[in-house]
């Protein structure tokens, strides 16, 4: 397997969520990542795909809610978040995909 798709396993989507936009002013952005992910392997990812200075990665886990699917109880995955702040002059633009 190539070194840009283990940088994928880890780098799953960006999220484009009002929350994520206000996050952007301040020079963050926010992907979704695999729960294995650890932050030196998200801060790895992110330089070496978008070629861009990481200053810090935040993390959260947001559980799967239990709901129902045709008439019986499931539950949805986990998803682990990272927010990713740039360096100063440094800049990711999500809109275009990847």
């Amino acid at each position: 397997m190539s070194v840009k798709a283990e940088l994928y396993d880890v780098i799953r989507k960006p999220i484009i969520t009002e929350k994520a936009t206000m996050a952007s002013e301040h020079n963050a952005v926010v992907f979704e990542v695999a729960i294995s992910a650890n932050k030196p392997q998200i801060k790895e990812a992110v330089e070496g795909l978008f070629g861009v200075k990481v200053k810090a990665v935040n993390t959260t886990i947001t559980k799967g809610k239990v709901k129902m699917f045709k008439g019986r109880k499931g539950r949805r995955k986990d998803v682990k978040k990272a927010y990713v702040t740039l360096e100063e002059g440094n800049t990711i633009d999500v809109s275009t995909g990847l």
